[in-house]
Formats: C-alpha cells, structure tokens, sequence
C-alpha cells in the first residue's frame, strides 16, 4: 500500500471509529495525519534528488530514506533541531574525546557527530534492536564504523566508565534523562558536558529538576524549538505557504526544550 492510500485508510478508519469522540478530537486527529502525509510527500520530493543532508553541520552525510523515529524532512534538509547546530559546531572545536549518545535511533547524530569529529568515538546506546541495526548500517554508509559504537541499554552507572575523558553525553530518550541525569547518583556527570532534550509531558518538572541539579556544577542554558521556514531547501522553497511550514515542522507534539550543559571552566580543548 502506498503513502497516499495508507494515509487516506488511516483517516477512514479515523472517520468510522470517530462517533463518540468530540468533533474537536477528530478534528484535531485528522489535521495531524494529514499533515504528516504531506509532509512525507515533501520529504519523497527531496529523496527523488538524493538522501545526503543538504546544508548544517551533518552537510554531506548519507542518510536514510525512512527515519526510524519522527519528521525526515527537516533532517535531509538539514535544518533539524537548528537550535543545537552552533553548540555542535563548539563542541567540535573543544577537544572532546568521546560521545554518549542515549538514544540514538537510526543514527542521525552518532553518525552526523562522527563525521563532524573524525578524532572522536562515539558510543550509541538504544533499547530497540531495528534502530541499532540501522544505526550500524548508516555508520557503514559513511564510513564510521570504526568510530561508532553501537550499544544497548545504557545505565546511570556506565557513566563511570568515562570519567577521565572529555566527554559529550548527548540524550534524546523520551524522558528517561529524569533518572538517568542525576550527578548526585553518579558524580562522573559533574565533569562531562551534556545536550539533553526533555520531555515534560512525559515528566512534568523534568527540565526545571535538571536544570536544579546541575546548575552548580556547570554552566546551563535552554533553548527552545523554533519554526523557521526561511532556512526551507531551496527545491521546496517556490510551495505554498502551509507546505514551508511543514518542511520545517519537527512532528512536536509539545514543548521539549534542550538543555545545553558546560561543566564550570570548560571552555576550550584539553
């Protein structure tokens, strides 16, 4: 079944099981399938010209042209999760010597950071055997499987194993950073730099709490989402109006802001 007649069956089905739902509800439902339809349209007009990310810091890398989780739109453009890139491009220049990357799907960043860091390893962690075998796949596409280390479940006590090194942990784990993050549990975190996305409606008063624990041991700032359809490829930049909205629409369904995290003192390499 192709994406225009399992979307349109989605919506039937959406329509029949819809009598006893609020007309809001349905509504509201309809508007997000469809809108995730057109925006893996968009996402198959850019395939068509190749799956290489076309500008940011992972500018070249060959992606997918399915992602395992979330919008591929705004990632084969390049303008994914824009907020984060000049940190990234920092983190590059500060003599990191390894990456923890919790939760990492099929490999966006693990790879994207390999190839932005060729001195740096990176080790991959995610619960979900499909998204570890994509993520050894993209690794292989680009050619860093040397440095990508793909692991499984992650424990707040394998932290330990990095203390020493100038370490990046990098966690997008749908609010598993709640137990996971705490340098009063395991004190290694206190002496490594941290990019966290937090999920507030999965734990509410996650990104406050974080925020609690290590604002006297490093330096914290939030950033949050931004749409911004001027940075659109240019390929899509002649559609309507609604269309560039969707190019750069990430699929959120509420607010996750990023917490940036610095240990006090680190500013520079090694």
């Amino acid at each position: 079944m192709g994406l225009n007649s399992e979307s349109a069956a989605l919506l039937r089905q959406l329509v029949a099981e819809g009598d006893d739902l609020p007309d809001t509800l349905i509504l509201g439902k309809a508007l997000l399938l469809t809108a995730i339809w057109r925006s893996k349209l968009l996402a198959n007009t850019l395939v068509v010209h190749g799956t290489r990310v076309r500008s940011g810091p992972f500018t070249g890398m060959d992606y997918v042209v399915k992602s395992a989780e979330g919008a591929l739109l705004p990632r084969l453009q390049g303008i994914y999760e824009r907020e984060l890139h000049p940190d990234l491009v920092r983190f590059a220049g500060e003599g990191l010597e390894a990456i923890v990357d919790i939760g990492c799907a099929e490999g966006y960043y693990a790879v994207g950071l390999a190839r932005m860091m060729p001195d740096v390893t990176v080790y991959a962690h995610d619960i979900d055997p499909v998204a570890r075998r994509r993520c050894g796949l993209l690794a292989k596409a680009n050619e860093v499987t040397d440095r990508v280390i793909i692991g499984e479940v992650f424990e707040g006590a394998d932290f330990e194993r990095f203390r020493g090194r100038r370490t990046l942990v990098f966690l997008d784990a749908e609010g598993i950073e709640n137990e996971l993050l705490d340098p009063d549990l395991y004190p290694a975190l206190r002496d490594m730099s941290v990019i966290v996305e937090t999920h507030p409606m999965a734990r509410p008063g996650v990104t406050e709490r974080l925020i609690a624990r290590f604002e006297a041991s490093h330096h914290v700032v939030r950033l949050d989402p931004r749409l911004n359809v001027a940075e659109v490829d240019p390929l899509l930049a002649g559609a309507s109006h609604l269309d560039m909205m969707l190019a750069a629409w990430e699929w959120r369904a509420g607010p996750t802001p990023w917490l940036v995290m610095r240990p006090h003192g680190w500013t520079g390499p090694a």
